[in-house]
């Protein structure tokens, strides 16, 4: 671990994901799937429908990264995703009632404690985005989460899903620092493994209380909540 006056020293942007960081994307996504299946009468758990969902769409987003073509968007991959889980589930459905799943993520709320932790995080850092989502789900997001952030960066800009390099270099490229003044915030190992490995500190928002794999690139910072790392580093 990284001590964090070293980062309060080196330090000027924060740097967030945006989905299952900032904004609950596994409980909000729940309730909207819990109210839908419940319609289509299908018995499982919303709870392991969107994890399969997620998962599935990650998996996605990784083989379209590695083909090295055009860009997909997140949008499509994610209602690739929504489809195929539905059809390995033997749930009937139709291309809207997809789209409008998908579309669900665009209304998420962030968790409890972020709000009042990013105003504190504000007094010392810029606190930007940068999110797999596409730059239209991004900006439609802005009235449901609320939080005021001096810039939402898409990976449409470097044409790749995080966690390729280009991504984080991009990111910072666009707002004129250099890596290692950026300190990197996600829920997500792979995310910060990625911002790591590009150059970037990195502080891992460990809400599900699990070990961090043995990778060359680790953390500067493990921290429960995103109140913890305000109290942490301002």
């Amino acid at each position: 671990m990284t001590d964090p006056e070293e980062i309060k020293r080196g330090v000027s942007v924060c740097m967030f994901d945006q989905y299952g960081t900032v904004v609950d994307m596994q409980g909000g996504l729940r309730e909207v799937a819990a109210e839908f299946l419940e319609a289509k009468g299908w018995q499982g758990d919303p709870n392991a429908f969107v994890t399969w969902w997620r998962r599935t769409h990650f998996e996605n987003s990784m083989i379209d990264a590695l083909l090295h073509r055009e860009h997909t968007p997140y949008r499509a991959i994610g209602e690739l995703s929504v489809a195929q889980v539905m059809a390995r589930a033997g749930i009937a459905h139709t291309e809207e009632e997809v789209r409008r799943l998908v579309a669900s993520i665009e209304r998420l709320k962030p968790f409890p404690e972020v709000p009042a932790a990013l105003d504190r995080l504000r007094a010392r850092y810029r606190l930007v985005v940068l999110s797999n989502g596409d730059p239209d789900m991004l900006e439609a997001a802005k009235p449901h989460h609320g939080v005021a952030f001096e810039a939402v960066i898409s990976v449409a800009e470097a044409g790749s899903f995080k966690p390729h390099r280009s991504t984080y270099t991009k990111a910072a490229a666009l707002l004129g620092v250099r890596m290692d003044e950026v300190l990197f915030v996600a829920n997500h190992e792979f995310d910060v493994v990625g911002a790591k490995a590009a150059g970037m500190r990195a502080a891992f928002i460990d809400r599900r209380r699990r070990p961090f794999a043995r990778w060359p690139h680790q953390p500067d910072l493990i921290v429960p909540s995103m109140t913890a790392l305000a109290d942490a580093i301002v």
